[in-house]
């Protein structure tokens, strides 16, 4: 499948890394030690707002408890709501575990040769994830092929484009990157988000992995590969 762009823009959950590997490791390094993160981070103003958002997002007063708030948290945890509040807080949390080396990020064996070989060819990749800006970097330094932050120009989030649902998220995108929609490439597992990128005049592929939860969901018309190794993209003059 033979693209030509000037930007390629990579979903991570599902698409480039396992869901698995998010949903669980991370999640279960983030989990027990929410509380003592928001505590010990009271003055943090990126907290303040994590925790006020949280309490509104998720029905309490606005003068609820700790607990109360890390309840809603590991409720959207539970449920892989993907919560801007949550996505915050959870994003400086792994970035300290990266730091610390207590964390690893994964890559499906496809992606990183692929990558690499993009940007060779002179493509601009760019990372779009629901999760925060500040894990996301991290996800990119401390993988087990080494640290690929030089092969990623920018990174956007839910805060820094909006939904990746909305053909809005995308269009900002395009206009932050001073491209047009149809320079752009954009590689995912949701549906939802090709059909929002591909309204916005976006190139979409589908990434539909064996095992992984969207394997089953409908693509529609959108072309679909099982691997970066069926994706060739070539620069755009």
């Amino acid at each position: 499948m033979t693209h030509t762009a000037r930007v390629v823009v990579l979903d991570i959950e599902g698409t480039t890394s396992a869901a698995g590997f998010v949903q669980g490791d991370l999640y279960d390094y983030a989990r027990p030690r929410l509380r003592s993160w928001i505590a010990d981070h009271a003055d943090d103003p990126a907290i303040v707002s994590a925790v006020a958002d949280t309490r509104a997002e998720g029905g309490l007063a606005d003068d609820a408890d700790l607990d109360a708030v890390v309840a809603v948290l590991h409720g959207w945890m539970d449920t892989d709501v993907k919560a801007t509040p949550l996505k915050t807080i959870q994003g400086q949390l792994w970035a300290a575990g990266f730091a610390a080396g207590e964390l690893r990020s994964h890559f499906f064996a496809d992606v990183v040769p692929r990558l690499r070989e993009w940007h060779e060819r002179g493509l601009r990749l760019v990372s779009f994830s629901s999760g925060s800006i500040a894990s996301q970097v991290p996800w990119y330094r401390h993988a087990d092929a080494g640290d690929l932050t030089p092969l990623i120009e920018d990174y956007f989030d839910t805060v820094k484009a909006g939904s990746k649902r909305e053909v809005s998220s995308y269009e900002k995108i395009a206009s932050a990157l001073g491209v047009a929609g149809d320079d752009t490439l954009f590689l995912t597992d949701l549906p939802a988000e090709l059909d929002a990128a591909a309204a916005a005049g976006w190139q979409v592929i589908g990434v539909r992995r064996e095992g992984e939860p969207n394997y089953a969901a409908d693509f529609g018309d959108h072309p679909v590969v099982s691997s970066f190794d069926e994706v060739d993209v070539r620069a755009r003059a």
